[in-house]
């Protein structure tokens, strides 16, 4: 059902919520390379790093009115996502064109600030989601393979806007694997939402059944389990008592809390609002944080 065009304020606040200010808390994985490569104490790379995430905060929010702006039929099908601004017609597409043009100037502007390395992630960042947003995302395993680059691509603009020497590349393969994860159950609670209308809304999701994306799911966390232990006592980095080795438990824990969450509670479809309501996942997250930085910063 379309709504009158808002006021000035009105249409500010549709933009913002169409820019999805939950999900900006996937720019946490920016920070990892300044966080595992031991420069958290560091204000000059902080104080990059902290721009970095501005700088993707910004650009995902025009990859996201650029995909509201490509689905608005089809996300007037979806149960939930026909309440998006664009969908629901509060908010105009004229607007959302016009938000996308400023918040990418933004964007690349910031980000050619600093540096050409990571103006070239922040620009692959764009395409990749480009090419998601009007074609990979139509086409099964390709589509939760592109999800998972964009993941990736977030570690990797961290990584060079702190000027990383020796980032273990088993901290790429875990983050691929927990993108893929997320992505495997998104799908999961679409199928089974949308049940007989699933295809209307998404021709892909015709193509997964339950069981497939379960099988999906116990591969990936198996395999992410062995990734992030061999990380734990091989990275370069690490202390050489290797106690990092005791965060494994709460990597466990916080892959097994999700699973619960998406296959018996029938959640999923928001894997911002699990990270940032669940409170059992909260704490977990928290306790694995807090491990980390003791390890890392606490065996001087």
């Amino acid at each position: 059902m379309h709504t009158p065009s808002g006021t000035r304020g009105n249409v500010a606040t549709e933009l913002l919520k169409t820019m999805r200010p939950k999900q900006w808390a996937k720019q946490v994985f920016i920070l990892a390379a300044l966080v595992f490569d031991g420069k958290l104490l560091e204000p000059h790379y902080v104080a990059r790093a902290l721009l970095a995430v501005v700088v993707f905060c910004l650009v995902s929010g025009a990859v996201y009115a650029m995909n509201d702006l490509a689905d608005i039929e089809k996300d007037r099908s979806h149960p939930r996502k026909r309440n998006r601004p664009l969908a629901s017609g509060r908010l105009s597409s004229a607007a959302a064109r016009a938000a996308v043009v400023a918040l990418l100037a933004l964007s690349l502007a910031g980000a050619y600030a600093l540096g050409t390395p990571f103006l070239a992630v922040t620009a692959i960042y764009f395409l990749v989601n480009l090419a998601y947003s009007f074609l990979l995302k139509a086409h099964v395993i390709l589509d939760l393979l592109s999800i998972a680059t964009g993941f990736v691509l977030r570690v990797a603009a961290g990584v060079v806007v702190v000027d990383v020497a020796r980032f273990s590349p088993w901290l790429y393969v875990c983050t691929t694997l927990l993108a893929l994860f997320i992505a495997i159950s998104k799908r999961r609670h679409e199928v089974v939402l949308l049940a007989e209308n699933a295809g209307s809304h998404r021709a892909t999701l015709d193509d997964y059944t339950v069981p497939l994306l379960d099988q999906y799911s116990m591969v990936v966390t198996s395999t992410t389990l062995m990734a992030y232990s061999l990380y734990t006592f091989s990275a370069p980095n690490l202390p050489d008592n290797h106690a990092m080795m005791l965060t494994i438990p709460f990597v466990i824990y916080g892959l097994f809390r999700y699973m619960y969450l998406v296959q018996v509670r029938g959640m999923g479809g928001a894997p911002e609002d699990i990270a940032l309501r669940d409170r059992p996942l909260i704490v977990c997250v928290s306790l694995w944080a807090l491990a980390v930085a003791l390890v890392l910063y606490g065996f001087d």
